[in-house]
């Protein structure tokens, strides 16, 4: 059976079999060697996530394909400042931190040899949040500001490196672009097809330094251009 790699996160990650979005670009990137499996909860933070983890996820020891690689991409949700109208989706700084702690131990004790990838929120566009609410917003304040977003993008970062796992710093990256506001969110949040391209680049080139990619990986099955056309069979011959 083909690897997996899992892709764990919010909606940012729910929506990313898309056309011309992240995951779907990494499926397709790894075909034929990868299984790329979406596990994207549209609105979950940190703390959501570990009360699912343990459901979604095979157990350890359950037989079947081995798992390569998972990214596990939050903070976006958790990011929404507490005195603001998403204030039920907050989770404190230090909180944020220990749930992704959590979530890195779990992972670890389920696959020891897989790789945990983290990904930080992206920036956020303040003006664009208060033209795309997700609900009523009475104050007229935005519930996400770039400046939160930051702090829990540097938050994720120290906790791969005291994890000593890799991290695409999403939040910087995007802020690298010209134009980033325009050219990479749609609705000051979610990504453009610029932005996924962004986001899909990052994590190719980590999964690559840690030795996964295409070529290093068994192709399934017999490729077209191995079968005869004399003798078409002889190449599943032991399959």
């Amino acid at each position: 059976m083909r690897p997996k790699i899992y892709l764990f996160g919010d909606s940012i990650t729910e929506v990313s079999f898309g056309d011309g979005v992240w995951a779907a670009s990494l499926s397709n990137h790894f075909s034929r060697t990868v299984d790329v499996v979406l596990k994207g909860h549209s609105g979950y933070n940190t703390w959501w996530a570990l009360k699912v983890a343990e459901r979604i996820f095979p157990p350890a020891g359950s037989g079947g394909a081995p798992t390569l690689a998972v990214t596990v991409f939050f903070g976006a949700n958790d990011a929404c400042l507490s005195d603001r109208y998403a204030a039920f989706l907050h989770v404190p700084l230090h909180e944020y931190k220990q749930n992704l702690h959590s979530l890195i131990s779990f992972f670890k004790k389920r696959w020891a040899e897989t790789v945990i990838l983290l990904v930080t929120p992206p920036p956020i566009d303040e003006d664009a949040r208060l033209r795309h609410p997700y609900m009523e917003n009475p104050s007229g304040l935005p519930e996400r500001t770039n400046e939160a977003a930051g702090a829990y993008a540097q938050a994720c970062i120290s906790v791969a490196k005291e994890c000593g796992c890799p991290v695409v710093d999403l939040w910087t990256k995007i802020q690298e672009f010209p134009d980033w506001k325009e050219a990479c969110l749609c609705d000051s949040l979610h990504l453009t097809q610029t932005g996924n391209r962004i986001v899909f680049e990052e994590v190719v080139k980590i999964l690559e330094e840690q030795g996964l990619s295409p070529e290093n990986l068994p192709v399934e099955a017999p490729l077209f251009a191995d079968i005869d056309p004399k003798d078409p069979l002889k190449a599943f011959e032991g399959y």
